[in-house]
């Protein structure tokens, strides 16, 4: 599975970019939210989400959103949002490096599975760390805008709930990629090579696309920032 670093295009018009955002969340939230979801989706939906970021900037850069992003009322809202970003950019990373762990431990089981050793250890290892990387939800609170807020802070705080689902969802589909055998004989593990190796690559591909989204926040961050100093 080949992971396109492209971003979907933004419409030329940034007054068109609401709706078509507000449509990439509510079909995004769909595919989160379905049983059926898969490494797949997840990376599609990492992808989604950046060119969902890369409209919401272009919108944040239009004259008349910083007019209003700018008054009083509304500035405090931003303020709040960009503190929130730095908790969305520390879980991209926490993200990061549990998918760079997670795939060291997919190739040392390979590893143990081709020399024919006993890999329960490594097996182990990636449910425990599979688990970790879900406790890492568990420390961030929801946090969603009023509806007295206007629609553009609105739709950033509603690509930030969007981003910590995807991700959440995503290590709860990670966590059932390898299982634990009911017995420790070494024919027994559930993960053949061939299944092993597709995952490695998959982990892969949700690094690059993590990877992506993060500098795509940053420069979301930045334009705020800009915005606010005028």
């Amino acid at each position: 599975m080949a992971y396109h670093q492209r971003s979907s295009s933004a419409p030329s018009s940034p007054r068109s970019n609401k709706p078509e955002v507000e449509q990439q969340l509510q079909s995004l939230s769909t595919t989160i939210s379905s049983p059926l979801a898969t490494i797949d989706t997840s990376c599609d939906g990492l992808r989604r989400l950046e060119g969902m970021y890369s409209s919401i900037e272009e919108m944040i850069c239009t004259p008349s959103n910083q007019v209003i992003l700018c008054q009083s009322l509304q500035r405090k809202v931003v303020e709040a949002e960009l503190g929130r970003s730095v908790v969305l950019l520390d879980l991209c990373n926490a993200m990061l490096e549990s998918f760079m762990e997670l795939k060291m431990t997919v190739q040392e089981l390979l590893l143990a599975l081709r020399r024919g050793e006993d890999a329960c250890a490594q097996v182990k290892a990636y449910i425990r760390l599979s688990k970790k990387a879900q406790k890492q939800f568990k420390k961030i609170s929801k946090k969603s805008v009023s509806d007295k807020d206007c629609r553009m802070v609105m739709l950033m705080a509603e690509a930030r709930e969007m981003t910590i689902s995807l991700l959440e969802s995503t290590c709860r589909v990670l966590s059932k990629q390898v299982e634990m055998p009911k017995t420790f004989q070494r024919s027994k593990f559930m993960c053949e090579e061939e299944k092993l190796r597709a995952l490695e690559s998959s982990i892969g591909d949700l690094e690059v696309g993590v990877e992506l989204l993060y500098r795509r926040l940053i420069q979301n961050r930045v334009s705020l920032l800009n915005t606010l100093s005028l």
